[in-house]
């Protein structure tokens, strides 16, 4: 194959995932099965015929995307909202993938007839969670989730890969060393979270330093240092014996919540690479795995699958949520949208490299119980929300004419608030609300116009202010405009 013809390739697999993305949003599915899809019928099984077989480069793809991936998540996620989640989020992140390993485990040794280290390696490779499949489905449908629902699902799926990663590896350990009992593997746990937790706040700490003191000569490089900053992390902290997708997650959470140079364009950034790993990464993966292979274990596949859906992912949800204050509307809808997305696929490769007996069947097992998960769990998702209670109407996203990008570090950013029917400024003049210095209104969204705000704009009920100010300004105007009339 040329070069040429490779380049014409990537682009075409690339252009027909970027096509499926818009398909899954119509029809309800997560875009990362389609991707799978793709891969399958680019593959040496399918029309394509692109033979692809390379487990190691397919782990090294999808290690690398994954740390991508979590490192962009962590950027996202809003340290205020998970605080109040934090305790149960990790619960669920560590006693609840175990749980599911276990139960999952169990299953695999009593009906399947597989050792007990071989069952548990299956639980532990499946016990973790994708929750950007299950908010895909969620935006695409148009449902919001009620109270805390929504950060403790992105908390669990974003520090759940570290504990399934850590069973996965001892586990394999266990089979591939003789006389290695199961106690010597608690330091290994204990080495892996510490080190990986002081990695990333180490890496989060210092990067934020650095971004906001290098002066670079051309903007355009300050994603490729936040580039390296994430891949550092994850190398240094596995390289020291910890946990790198647990640091690298972490270095995201503590840069994203602070302010540091071009903020806004980082953050779009990294949600671009996010996708393209994504879609890297399960492209890879398909291409991976022969589907004449999957009917054969397509009847303990899908035992597997009930028992995780059915069985073991509501035992790991409600014995680690067991002391929490929560519904049990709201337990029962985490333990249903526990999809399996693709780091129970990598997973499955690591298998295949320590070359441990019938790995190749255990990769098609993780394989099909995937496809089942999403293609059961996935369209079910909304319905299951509306028929619960927990859901709520989407808040509307607006798009604006202008975006700051401030190339310092700026202690006011850009916000939105909204004045409502009754309010004490409906009628009055911007220069007659007795803003603080500093909160600055610059446009006015009314119906499907926009104005430039000045000191003599009318402020009407039911306009959207699109305004600079700091998070402290911005709550005590939103206190003023939420007061009755």
């Amino acid at each position: 194959m040329t070069i040429e013809l490779l380049i014409l390739v990537l682009a075409l697999l690339l252009l027909a995932s970027v096509v499926a993305s818009k398909i899954s949003d119509r029809v309800g599915v997560p875009a990362l099965l389609l991707f799978l899809a793709i891969g399958m019928l680019a593959g040496s099984d399918g029309p394509g015929g692109i033979y692809f077989d390379n487990a190691w480069v397919a782990q090294a793809v999808g290690v690398a995307a994954l740390a991508i991936i979590l490192f962009s998540g962590g950027l996202d996620t809003d340290w205020n909202s998970i605080r109040p989640v934090l305790r149960p989020g990790i619960s669920l992140a560590l006693l609840g993938v175990l749980a599911t390993a276990l139960v999952v485990g169990a299953a695999v040794v009593v009906f399947l007839g597989f050792s007990w280290v071989e069952g548990l390696l299956i639980g532990a490779i499946v016990s973790s969670t994708d929750a950007a499949a299950v908010f895909s489905v969620l935006r695409a449908r148009g449902v919001s989730l009620k109270g805390r629902l929504r950060p403790l699902l992105e908390l669990e799926s974003g520090s759940n890969d570290p504990m399934a990663v850590f069973l996965t590896i001892g586990l394999i350990q266990l089979l591939t060393t003789p006389g290695l009992s199961p106690l010597q593997l608690v330091p290994l746990f204990l080495r892996q979270m510490g080190i990986g937790a002081l990695a990333g706040w180490a890496a989060g700490w210092l990067a934020l330093r650095l971004m906001n003191r290098i002066r670079l000569g051309y903007d355009g490089l300050y994603p490729v240092l936040a580039l390296a900053v994430a891949l550092c992390t994850y190398g240094l902290a596995g390289s020291l014996g910890g946990s790198g997708f647990l640091a690298v997650y972490l270095a995201g959470v503590v840069l994203g919540n602070a302010e540091f140079v071009h903020r806004r364009s980082l953050l779009r950034f990294f949600d671009g690479l996010a996708w393209l790993m994504q879609i890297a990464m399960f492209l890879t993966l398909g291409l991976l795995v022969f589907p004449s292979q999957l009917p054969a274990v397509a009847a303990p596949a899908m035992l597997i699958t009930v028992v995780l859906m059915l069985v073991a992912r509501p035992v790991g949800v409600f014995s680690s949520l067991a002391f929490f204050r929560m519904g049990l509307r709201e337990k029962a809808f985490v333990a249903w949208v526990g999809l399996r997305g693709a780091a129970p696929i990598v997973l499955a490769t690591f298998p295949l490299l320590a070359g441990i007996p019938r790995a190749e069947q255990l990769f098609n097992l993780v394989f099909f119980v995937v496809l089942t998960s999403v293609l059961v769990q996935g369209p079910s998702i909304a319905p299951v929300a509306r028929w619960l209670g927990v859901d709520a109407p989407a808040p509307p996203r607006h798009s604006y004419p202008i975006e700051p990008n401030p190339a310092g570090v700026f202690t006011r950013r850009l916000q939105e608030i909204s004045v409502p029917p009754a309010s004490t400024i409906a009628g009055k003049r911007i220069l007659e609300l007795g803003l603080p210095p500093g909160f600055l209104v610059i446009l006015i969204a009314r119906d499907d116009d926009y104005e430039i705000a000045s000191g003599s704009s009318e402020i009407h009920p039911g306009d959207r202010l699109l305004v600079i100010a700091s998070d402290k300004d911005f709550g005590t105007v939103a206190d003023l405009f939420n007061g009755p009339a």
